[in-house]
């Protein structure tokens, strides 16, 4: 049973994991002018990859990075690196409030990939669910009402990768160890990183200006998934999913008063009609198990 206690340590890791995602995201944003996503990608892998060297050999858990799973692990990372550059291009060029809100999307997008990939059944609270987010995605969106710009394509383009990535990962942890998926996702996206981002000879490297902001995207980015995946070992998802819905309203307010984004109410009604969806489907699992 969830305790009063066990509640209150959720609420205080996911307060982290909201903080960090902010910071991620306005840093990203700050970032954009002096570097473009595949360099801002490429530099956030390494500070993971260092930390994640560093946590591993302080730990002495190299015994559980293996190559089990390699074709998979460059698959999941292929999706989630694309995921993430298009992320980091949304967040420069359109509200970040409308980057989150879509980016919630992708646990309903996950319903829809799961039968195919997971060969799980398809029961009708997901189909409910699935068929809400799709509303809240045409309320955000607005087809018609505003053009489809590139970061909204962007953006919700993102959602797709990242349930591509979540559900390849599920496949991965049937058999290969959290810390060995975290290892190689850091490795290979700087390969991915460095790949892209120097095709064309032009890689631009960390300044005494970009690089104090490089360092906090790429600790940002590990934190805020360590704290949702503690916050979770506390507290069911039931509890710890509207605290992590708490960053668009907050994203909405944050980009209103410092970077003079429009404070859009059709992107938080959008948003709450997605919420209502990913909320229905957790409390369907819930009740089913």
């Amino acid at each position: 049973m969830t305790t009063r206690q066990d509640i209150l340590r959720a609420v205080l890791w996911m307060s982290g994991a909201v903080a960090s995602f902010l910071t991620m995201a306005f840093a990203g944003r700050a970032l954009s002018s002096s570097l473009d996503t595949f360099e801002i990608m490429t530099w956030r892998s390494v500070t993971g990859v260092i930390i994640m060297v560093a946590v591993i050999s302080l730990r002495g858990d190299w015994g559980l990075i293996d190559t089990r799973r390699m074709g998979l692990h460059i698959g999941r990372n292929i999706a989630h690196f694309t995921g993430q550059n298009l992320w980091f291009f949304a967040v420069a060029v359109i509200p970040v409030a409308q980057v989150f809100a879509l980016e919630f999307t992708s646990p309903l997008w996950v319903l829809v990939l799961s039968p195919l990939v997971l060969g799980e059944r398809l029961a009708p609270m997901r189909v409910l669910a699935a068929g809400l987010g799709f509303i809240g995605i045409l309320v955000v969106t607005r087809p018609g009402a505003e053009s489809l710009s590139p970061g909204i394509l962007a953006a919700g383009c993102a959602a797709i990768a990242f349930a591509i990535t979540m559900v390849t990962t599920k496949r991965l942890t049937r058999d290969v160890p959290t810390l060995s998926i975290i290892f190689w996702m850091t490795v290979t996206q700087t390969v991915f990183g460095f790949l892209c981002g120097g095709y064309d000879l032009d890689f631009a490297f960390p300044t005494l200006d970009t690089l104090p902001l490089l360092v906090l995207v790429g600790c940002c980015g590990l934190f805020a998934h360590f704290c949702v995946t503690t916050a979770l070992s506390f507290a069911p998802a039931t509890v710890v999913v509207p605290i992590d819905f708490t960053r668009l309203p907050l994203a909405a307010i944050l980009g209103a008063i410092f970077v003079n984004e429009p404070f859009d109410l059709w992107v938080l009604a959008g948003a709450a009609i997605i919420f209502a969806g990913n909320y229905l489907n957790i409390r369907g699992e819930t009740r089913a198990r």
